[in-house]
């Protein structure tokens, strides 16, 4: 490939100028903005232990109150991006909330979408738009932009999820604000009900109801019996896996990243191809070995690994016996809107 010239090339006069009037040459940089072959990549692969961010996730709940933090969050952050970005990859935020018991996280609303995953605790619940969420361990539940939110807790031990967010691209694109509430009265719960079977929706005599987030809910008892059901109607199927999606369109459930629930059948060892989507990987039980390049990650329960897009990655259950059930989210749909999605073989 032809050898571009240097900015040190240039007299320095000449670059004063430009700087003077907010100019700068491309071809200087062209190569780093547009690499050969393939995009530069500052996501790394990184794993992140549940055991070892457990204590200090607790430790948080005690030296900052809840009114002082409004979300308790330690951050899982992407070295390769600079732990003050606070950003898994370049689309992706993830976060490790806790809330113990008796307290309110108060209600606010925000342009980037979140998601959350419960990793452990029973009685806490999410409001969302009015419709009240329980949350128990390996349930998703949506907080779309733009809709009031709150979390409360009525239990007794610490409640703890898994946020993701597409947060960095929001901000990125210097959309992203909160705007802070009151307590939201609560107008429905458990709305997930009405779409528990499959090709079957709520349809009123006159009307549909306008929602564009019909299901805030997807329990985890519903998804893993899905899960079950499809790997023993077809056990020859490549790769047992269903996605979160909106039930009354069959569209992802929320507009850019992507999210699905992965069976790995006992001792089963699946390899995925290389995509231009970065993934992220949160074990939801059993355990799993994931390589992404020369990175391998054990993961245990509770464990979440991410891996760069454009690389191709390995899953393996650890257990000859039992199945393992991982929670992935990835930029798939972003790709796809841009029209920059990409399979490598």
């Amino acid at each position: 490939m032809q050898e571009l010239g240097r900015l040190d090339d240039l007299p320095v006069a000449y670059r004063e100028a430009l700087t003077a009037r907010n100019l700068v040459p491309l071809w200087p940089s062209l190569r780093s903005v547009l690499p050969p072959g393939k995009p530069a990549q500052r996501t790394r692969p990184i794993h992140w232990s549940y055991e070892g961010l457990r204590p200090l996730l607790i430790q948080a709940g005690e030296l900052t109150p809840i009114e002082k933090a409004e979300r308790r969050v330690l951050v899982l952050a992407n070295p390769g991006h600079g732990l003050e970005k606070m950003q898994a990859s370049s689309s992706i935020y993830l976060g490790m909330q806790l809330l113990l018991p008796g307290e309110w996280a108060p209600a606010h609303k925000h342009t980037p979408n979140a998601v959350r995953m419960i990793v452990e605790g029973e009685g806490a619940y999410t409001t969302v738009d009015g419709e009240k969420c329980p949350m128990s361990r390996g349930d998703l539940i949506l907080t779309p932009t733009g809709l009031w939110h709150e979390h409360g807790h009525d239990g007794t031990q610490p409640v703890v999820w898994l946020d993701v967010l597409d947060l960095p691209l929001v901000y990125y694109m210097e959309a992203s604000y909160v705007t802070e509430g009151k307590a939201q009265t609560v107008i429905a719960e458990a709305t997930e009900r009405a779409y528990q079977r499959g090709g079957v929706v709520p349809s009123p005599i006159f009307a549909r109801a306008d929602k564009r987030f019909p299901m805030l809910r997807y329990p985890w008892a519903d998804v893993r019996a899905a899960l079950l059901a499809l790997a023993a109607a077809q056990p020859g199927i490549e790769a047992v896996q269903v996605a979160y999606v909106n039930p009354e369109n069959g569209a992802d459930c929320q507009a850019i990243l992507g999210f699905s629930a992965l069976m790995l059948r006992p001792g089963e060892t699946l390899r995925l191809p290389a995509r231009s989507p970065a993934m992220v990987f949160h074990q939801i039980e059993g355990g799993s070995e994931i390589s992404v390049d020369d990175s391998v990650f054990t993961l245990a329960e509770a464990d979440t690994c991410c891996a760069p897009g454009y690389t191709p990655v390995t899953l393996k259950n650890r257990s000859a016996d039992k199945p393992a059930f991982v929670f992935i989210a990835d930029e798939t749909p972003l790709h796809k809107k841009l029209g920059v999605y990409e399979v490598r073989a």
